[in-house]
């Protein structure tokens, strides 16, 4: 995929070291499943070292290893036992800036997400939520979203009141990080 340099480490101290030696690259692909430590607290690590982009390719479907890795600060979830057209969408999806799920646990991240900072129950957005949700995340006022969905303004407000108290935030800048890093929205 056109990459000039690429560094391999097998554990997490190793990748701790080649990360520190070279300081922050264009994208990081780990794994989580790495024998001397855990690839989620990795993904937080470089993600506070200022990495950009951050690929776990995983062997695991599990929800809540997908929901920690985006918390964490991952911007796409891949399974390696996605076709190779499947990984490199991904991929490539993450270096032009946007985020990825693979189709396969997709499911698992519209059904909810923890939010730090609240009780860390599941808040399961609607269909509708995630459509106003993706208006919101595309610029558009409450009235252009009326428009767009034949709904009154007044009601996008009902719909964004109600994903503020499931997300935790009444800030519509919040809601839509919070819903991109869970892979709810693009």
């Amino acid at each position: 995929m056109g990459a000039g340099t690429v560094h391999e480490a097998a554990t997490v101290a190793e990748a701790r070291a080649r990360a520190t030696a070279t300081g922050p690259c264009d994208l990081a692909i780990l794994d989580l499943g790495l024998p001397d430590g855990s690839g989620i607290e990795l993904v937080t690590e470089l993600r506070n070292h200022g990495w950009p982009r951050i690929v776990v390719l995983a062997s695991s479907d599990d929800p809540y290893a997908v929901r920690s890795a985006f918390q964490a600060g991952a911007q796409a979830y891949l399974l390696k036992s996605a076709s190779p057209m499947v990984v490199t969408d991904g991929v490539r999806r993450v270096l032009e800036g946007g985020v990825y799920a693979d189709p396969s646990v997709a499911p698992v991240l519209a059904t909810g997400t923890r939010v730090p900072g609240t009780d860390n129950t599941p808040r399961e957005l609607s269909a509708r939520e995630v459509e106003v949700l993706q208006l919101v995340a595309d610029g558009q006022s409450n009235k252009e979203i009326g428009e767009e969905l034949s709904l009154s303004a007044l009601t996008v407000k009902s719909h964004l009141s109600r994903i503020g108290r499931k997300l935790g935030t009444g800030d519509r800048a919040q809601m839509v990080a919070l819903a991109m890093r869970a892979g709810v929205i693009r």
